[in-house]
C-alpha cells in the first residue's frame, strides 16, 4: 500500500504602510524560500504549521492562522522518507546498517528488489544549479519507510511584528529572514514560487 506524507507551507504576512508584505527566508545555499516542513507522526496539519513557523522564524504570536488550500502530488522517480529510514549496504537487514535518513527528506529511486528499495540522497554545494555534489548517501531501505504521495496544506498567518529583518540558527544552518512587498517579491526557488498563487488567490477572494 502506497504511503502518503503530510507537508505544510506557511505564508506569513504583515501590513505596513497599506502594503502587504511576505516573510521570506534566505537559505545560505538554497536560495530564497517560504517557511515549510513535514507533518510529524501523531501531529495534525495546523499543529505542524505552527511548529514549523516557530522553528524556522522564531515568531510565536500571530493575529490569525487559516488554511487556504491543499495540493495532492504523486511522486515519480523519487520518494519522501515516511519514517526514519535505516540504510543498509545490501537489500538485507542483516547487512551493514551504516546510515539513517530522517522523516521528510526527499530521495531518488535507484532500483527495487523484493521489499527493499535502493535510494540516493544527494546534496549539491548550492540549489537549484549546483556546481558539484557535496555529499551523497546511497543504500537500501525497506519499502515501508517510503512515501510516494504528498498532501500539502497551505496556511496564511498574519503577523503584527515590527521587525523587518533578523537571523536565526536552526537545522545546522544560519538563515536570514526578511519581509518583502507582495507586489515586488524577489525570485523564490522552484516550486515554491508557484505556491504564492495560493496566497494571491485567497487575497483576491477576501
Amino acid at each position: 500500500m502506497e504511503k502518503s506524507i503530510g507537508k505544510v507551507s506557511c505564508f506569513i504576512t504583515r501590513k505596513k504602510h497599506n502594503k502587504l508584505e511576505l516573510l521570506l527566508i534566505q537559505h545560505p545555499n538554497a536560495g530564497i524560500q517560504i517557511p515549510a516542513g513535514t507533518v510529524e507522526i501523531n501531529e495534525d496539519f495546523q499543529q505542524a504549521a505552527m511548529r514549523e513557523v516557530v522553528e524556522e522564524t522564531g515568531l510565536k504570536e500571530f493575529v490569525s492562522c487559516r488554511s487556504i488550500g491543499k495540493q495532492e502530488q504523486i511522486l515519480e522517480g523519487k520518494y519522501i522518507i515516511f519514517d526514519k529510514a535505516k540504510i543498509y549496504s545490501r537489500p538485507d537487514i542483516s547487512s551493514l546498517q551504516w546510515a539513517e535518513i530522517r522523516r521528510g527528506i526527499t530521495v531518488l529511486h535507484e532500483r527495487s528488489q523484493g521489499n527493499f528499495v535502493q535510494i540516493s540522497y544527494k546534496e549539491g554545494d548550492k540549489f537549484p544549479e549546483p556546481n558539484y555534489i557535496t555529499y551523497q548517501i546511497t543504500g537500501w531501505t525497506e519499502e515501508s519507510n517510503l512515501a510516494s504521495k504528498v498532501t500539502r496544506q497551505f496556511y496564511h498567518l498574519q503577523s503584527s511584528s515590527q521587525v523587518d529583518e533578523w537571523e536565526i540558527e536552526t537545522d545546522n544552518h544560519h538563515f536570514k529572514l526578511f519581509l518583502s512587498p507582495l507586489d515586488n517579491l524577489p525570485q523564490i526557488v522552484s516550486p515554491q514560487n508557484e505556491w504564492v498563487d495560493y496566497l494571491l488567490n485567497e487575497i483576491d477572494n477576501l
